[in-house]
C-alpha cells in the first residue's frame, strides 16, 4: 500500500465520525492497538523533542524500508503516532522524504488539538522524516 493510499484510508475512516469526541476516541482506539515499545527502545536518545508528553519513536530499516515502533504516556498523542506510523512505516527512506502528509488536515487534526499537541505532532513528523534522511544517507 502507498503512503498516499494509507492516508486515504485514513481520512475515509475519519468520515465516518461527525463529532470530534468520537474521533478523539478513535484515535485513543488507535494508541491502544500500538504494540508496545520494547523496553530497551525507551531511552533518551529517543524521545522526541518538542512534545509536551513523552513519546518514545524507534527506527528499523529491513530490505531498505524503515519500520516504526513508538509509545507515548498521553492516549491521544499515542493515537496520533499510531496514525503517523501507519501512513509511513514500511516505506523506503526517500518516499517519506518525499510525502506530503494531507491526511493530517483533511481530517481535520491540527485543526482540533491544542497548540502544545500542534507542536507535537509536526515535532514527530520532523523526527520521522530525519530518520529517513538519516537512512538515506547511510545508505
Amino acid at each position: 500500500m502507498t503512503i498516499n493510499e494509507a492516508q486515504d484510508e485514513v481520512i475515509e475512516e475519519f468520515a465516518d465520525f461527525t463529532d470530534w469526541m468520537d474521533k478523539y476516541q478513535l484515535l485513543i482506539d488507535l494508541g491502544n492497538e500500538l504494540q508496545p515499545l520494547d523496553v530497551k527502545y525507551k531511552t533518551e536518545d529517543n524521545l522526541i523533542d518538542g512534545c509536551q508528553s513523552r513519546v518514545w519513536l524507534q527506527a528499523d530499516c529491513r530490505d531498505g524500508l524503515l519500520y516504526f515502533t513508538a509509545e507515548s504516556d498521553a492516549l491521544i498523542v499515542k493515537g496520533i503516532i499510531a496514525l503517523l506510523i501507519r501512513v509511513l512505516s514500511g516505506h523506503t527512506p526517500q518516499e517519506i522524504i518525499d510525502a506530503d502528509l494531507y491526511f493530517i488536515d483533511r481530517i481535520g487534526l491540527k485543526d482540533h488539538l491544542s497548540p502544545t499537541r500542534s507542536n507535537g505532532l509536526l515535532a514527530m513528523i520532523k523526527q520521522i522524516r530525519v530518520y529517513a534522511v538519516a537512512y538515506s544517507v547511510k545508505n
